[in-house]
């Protein structure tokens, strides 16, 4: 039953082609409660089979992600806090949701937009106090991008590696996670470094 749903969402995916990546990965990045895993890794499964190309892949993901994360930014940005608040109840989003996202946000940096992307319950909502922040859009799009993309890589790859094994694929979803992580530790603690030079040479 298992082989029969995987092949499902693969069949799915290979129907929807590109553009229904691009808009799943957008949704994804928004309000709605989807999971990049479910859409990704069939799409790595069928680059695997020849039937979609790996790269296109990829760029559409990420595009798809950053899209998805600019309507959140902008929403908050143009229609502030309060309205987040009153109508954001039907999206899951709480008063407490919100002021931990805004505590992390103040706390770790206009990077938390990246490192927020690669850990589960943040990354579709660190849009959110960037846009309330005002966070240039640049940065804030580069940021997203970056993070985005490390995800959206790591579950190609498994996709890509380890075929439409439903089994192996929630094994190897740990996996995921522990190298998206381990990649947000290394990224930050480069630009800690790079920031803290810059400063010593301004200071010289």
């Amino acid at each position: 039953m298992i082989h029969e749903i995987a092949n499902t969402i693969v069949s799915y995916v290979g129907d929807m082609g590109y553009w229904g990546i691009f808009l799943l990965m957008f949704l994804e990045s928004t309000f709605f409660p989807f999971p990049s895993e479910i859409i990704m890794i069939p799409a790595g499964y069928l680059a695997y089979q020849g039937e979609m190309n790996l790269y296109v892949i990829i760029l559409v993901g990420i595009l798809g992600s950053v899209a998805g994360a600019l309507l959140n930014y902008y929403l908050a940005m143009n229609l502030g806090r309060k309205i987040i608040l009153k109508y954001g109840k039907y999206f899951f989003i709480k008063e407490e949701t919100l002021d931990k996202l805004e505590t992390f946000f103040t706390r770790h940096g206009e990077i938390s937009t990246f490192t927020g992307r690669l850990i589960p319950g943040i990354r579709q909502l660190i849009s959110l106090p960037a846009g309330l922040a005002r966070m240039h859009i640049a940065k804030f799009s580069l940021y997203t991008a970056i993070g985005a993309g490390i995800w959206v890589v790591v579950l190609v790859a498994i996709g890509y590696v380890v075929g439409s094994n439903q089994a192996l694929i929630s094994e190897y979803m740990k996996s995921a996670t522990l190298i998206a992580l381990v990649c947000v530790v290394l990224i930050v603690i480069f630009y800690i470094i790079r920031n803290k030079k810059r400063k010593e040479i301004l200071e010289d």
